[in-house]
């Protein structure tokens, strides 16, 4: 099996005192609401949504009153696959994202005709972050024999000099289906997806070294001596995760996967190691269920988002009535970077509606899983 190449290049600010740190973005993640006020600006924002002909897409990682929001006005609330097939394909004019900047370019890069929308447009993901496009474009130079594959997390200019962009959902199937072709693979950004993805495949892949703050804080000790107090649950890793944390794992998914894992699985207790906003929907469609959060380590370790992605936890009722109201923030896209990235995400659309496999498979409720 190949060994992996991984570049030096390390995102050198996911620390408090980066320009874009996660201090920051804790600081403007909304103040909780009280249920009357969480009542009247949902009210208020279905309205808005309705006035304007605009549609909700939530990610699953985002306050769950956002999600219950989408779902009751028509909306959608999904991992990322979905989400750029939903509002590729909804009728509305006006796209509202609810998740990170990259959701919302990859929005606007599939509907150019429509305006999308977004509460806070410095929410953003340390892998997109970590991965700059003058430092991917050197990185892709460096390697020319091989097809660039890049994860959704990143940034429209880092598509723009894609071949093929993937999500978790059909990751493994689109490298496994250019490695049976005998392409030799560069993948970005994130280091533990790509060397599970290379475990599972055999491909070769040049990595990059990039990581999710919230999937690289989980910890394979402690997760291991709390499956000990807990010896019936399942557990269920998102494969962002590290090494040590993904060995244990019963299930390894998407987070529509892992959603599937706990609706459909026959135990009773489940230790999810995913962004903990994921567990409203499972409480929602698996109500009888004990969801336990997998170990960072605790408030009380040097962990920046303790499961939680502090970029998601920006999306807040409040600030999506502000954007309604006002129609900004509104994502744009440079057209020439535009139409070069449409190309590696039609593809991926086009790959994964073709094989009609687990990747495309709907569950009621959930999405793509």
């Amino acid at each position: 099996m190949p060994a992996m190449d991984q570049t030096l290049f390390d995102y050198t600010r996911q620390d408090a005192a980066g320009t874009c740190s996660t201090a920051h973005a804790w600081a403007k993640a909304p103040a909780p609401l009280t249920p009357p006020q969480r009542q009247a600006l949902a009210e208020r924002a279905a309205a808005l949504l309705k006035a304007h002909n605009a549609v909700l897409v939530a990610h699953y990682y985002v306050d769950g009153a956002l999600q219950d929001l989408a779902l009751a006005t028509g909306g959608c609330v999904a991992d990322s696959l979905e989400m750029a097939r939903f509002g590729r394909d909804h009728a509305a004019q006006t796209l509202v994202v609810a998740g990170v900047r990259f959701m919302g370019e990859t929005a606007k890069i599939l509907s150019p005709e429509k305006r999308v929308l977004m509460p806070d447009l410095d929410a953003t993901c340390s892998l997109d972050l970590g991965c700059p496009a003058d430092d991917f474009a050197a990185f892709c130079d460096a390697h020319p024999d091989r097809q660039v594959v890049v994860y959704a997390n990143t940034s429209a200019a880092v598509k723009a000099r894609a071949d093929w962009m993937v999500t978790s959902s059909c990751a493994l199937e689109i490298v496994a289906d250019l490695h049976a072709r005998g392409q030799k693979i560069l993948w970005a950004p994130d280091r533990h997806l790509g060397r599970y993805i290379q475990e599972q495949t055999g491909a070769d892949l040049a990595v990059w070294n990039g990581a999710c703050i919230v999937h690289d804080e989980f910890k394979g000790l402690e997760l291991q001596l709390l499956r000990e107090q807990h010896p019936g649950a399942l557990i269920l890793v998102h494969p962002e995760s590290p090494k040590s944390v993904v060995e244990q794992a019963d299930v390894v998914g998407s987070t529509s996967a892992l959603i599937k894992a706990v609706v459909e699985g026959k135990a009773q207790e489940y230790i999810v190691a995913t962004d903990n906003g994921i567990l409203h929907r499972m409480r929602q469609l698996a109500p009888h269920k004990t969801l336990i959060e997998a170990p960072t380590a605790g408030n009380s370790a040097t962990c920046k988002s303790c499961a939680h992605c502090p970029w998601m936890a920006m999306n807040g009722l409040a600030n999506l009535v502000d954007c309604l109201e006002s129609g900004q923030p509104e994502i744009h896209v440079d057209e020439p970077i535009r139409v070069k990235a449409e190309g590696c995400i039609t593809r991926m659309l086009d790959f994964v509606a073709a094989r009609k496999t687990a990747a495309t498979g709907m569950t009621p409720g959930i999405g793509a899983a």
